[in-house]
Formats: C-alpha cells, structure tokens, sequence
C-alpha cells in the first residue's frame, strides 16, 4: 500500500537528514516514539478501533520559523510522500491532508503549507479486522526556513487498543480536512459562479467574513502547478473575487474539460469544489 506525491524541486535543498525511528517490533500504545531531527519531530498516533475502518494520525512538531508542505506546495517546496508497504494486515491505508495556509518561500513565491504543527489524519483498512494491525510508514518530508532540507522518518505502530488517549487530537485534524461541497450544498462559502475568460479564470465566493478566506486551486494530476488564485474587485458586499492565470499547465495537457479542484479556507472551515474548465 503505497501513497506518494510525486516531488516538486526543491530551491534550495543544501542537506539531507536521515531519521529512523522504527522499533524492532512494534509498540503496544496509542503513539510510537518520536522521530526527530534538527528542526522537526514526527510520530504515528493511533484512533480508537471501531469497526472495520481504523483511525490514526501522523503528527509532526516544527521548530518556531520553520514550515512543512501541503499535498501541492506551490512555487517551492515538495509535498510529503507516505509509504505503508511494510504494513501488517492492512489493505489500503489513505493518508488526508488538513486545509493549508500560503506563506512567503523566501525566493519571491508562494507556498502552501503548515507551520508549528500539522496531523495528517490516516484512514486504515485492515485485511481482517479480526486480527492485529501494525502500521509501519515511511516518510518523506521538507522542511523550510530560508532554505529547505529533506527529511525521511520511519515509525511504526501496533493498532491494538478499543479507545485510545489520542481520539481527541485525531478528531481534531479530521475536522481540519476540507470536506467535500456542491454548489448546491448549504456552506459557510458558496460558490457563486466560475467562470473562464481566455486564459484567466475567475471565482466569485459568497461568505459571511469574505475578506478572511483563501482559495487554492489544483489540476487534475499533480503536475498541474496551477498559481494561487488572488483577490481582486469584490463583486458585491457579501461576495469576494479572486482569479488566476492558466498557468503551470503540464506541455501535453489541455485546459478544455479539465477537472480542477477548488478548496476553499476560512474561519468558519474549509470545502472542496469539483469544477470543469469550460
């Protein structure tokens, strides 16, 4: 069971630190030790076992200043990969990614990502929910200052109790996860309409506190490196506009009928909108 992101370039990749915190057989509790370098901690926690589908987490901890990378991380930066294949009695194991933050990538970009601390919730599968789970996963990581090292961490976990003392930090990164949305839905944020104009598309939301939300936008695969979508003239007091350019498009790629992935972000949650270019 292998979940990867495919690497963007790193711009300014000056190290590279290998950790490894795997134990020779794995832990019965709800976290596994801590998996540390210089500037960030990692660790595999586990949810409460109820029914066939488990819970579990990746946490990593980053030192003040430093940042890690959404599943697109924008102008820079590379997005983290997650492998499980080492896995005991697992079928499928989906990683899932809370809504991110931009920031500055300190060479004139934009990034998307995480600072101080991100869980990535962990749905799990077992081949038989009857039967013991150790989840092993290897990682690989950035994180980033001025500059940008790679990080590899190895953790493993036995899934073993009923309850669990980390419910509450795994419920908490779920209800970070963007949720899914129509334009029908009854949200926080509607999408009003998404419109394309030559080369440059354009997004009217609809929100209570319109000012305080950020949208990203993603292609149909990830080497679509679509530009963040900016904020320009609201189209009414209740409403703000943002558009992008349709840039970053792969050379063999076609815009027409193209499946993009809007998430929106604010204080009231984050959503996910399905839209075709037209």
């Amino acid at each position: 069971m292998v979940a990867m992101v495919p690497f963007h370039a790193l711009i300014a990749c000056v190290a590279f630190v290998g950790i490894n915190a795997a134990a020779t057989m794995a832990h019965a509790q709800d976290a596994s030790p801590w998996a540390r370098d210089s500037h960030s901690a990692l660790r595999l926690v586990a949810g409460s076992r109820a029914g066939s589908v488990l819970m579990g987490g990746i946490e990593i901890q980053l030192e003040k200043g430093w940042k890690t990378y959404w599943r697109t991380p924008g102008d820079s930066g590379v997005p983290p990969r997650f492998d499980f294949s080492k896995s005991s009695n697992v079928e499928s194991v989906t990683p899932l990614y809370p809504a991110p933050r931009s920031f500055n990538d300190g060479a004139g970009g934009i990034s998307f990502g995480y600072v101080k601390n991100v869980v990535f919730p962990l749905r799990i599968v077992p081949k038989n929910p009857n039967e013991p789970v150790k989840i092993a996963a290897a990682i690989s990581y950035a994180v980033c200052e001025r500059l940008c090292l790679p990080v590899e961490a190895e953790v493993e976990l036995a899934f073993t109790s009923t309850a669990s003392a980390q419910d509450s930090l795994v419920a908490v990164a779920l209800n970070k996860v963007p949720k899914p949305a129509t334009t029908t839905d009854t949200t926080p944020y509607t999408l009003r309409s998404f419109v394309r104009q030559g080369d440059k598309v354009m997004i009217d939301i609809t929100a209570q506190n319109p000012d305080a939300i950020e949208l990203f936008a993603e292609g149909p695969s990830p080497d679509w490196a679509l530009p963040l979508p900016k904020q320009v003239t609201a189209a009414d007091k209740d409403a703000v506009r943002f558009a992008f350019p349709l840039e970053g498009l792969p050379a063999d790629a076609r815009a027409e009928g193209a499946l993009l992935k809007l998430t929106v972000v604010g204080p009231d949650g984050a959503y996910e909108y399905n839209v075709r270019l037209n």
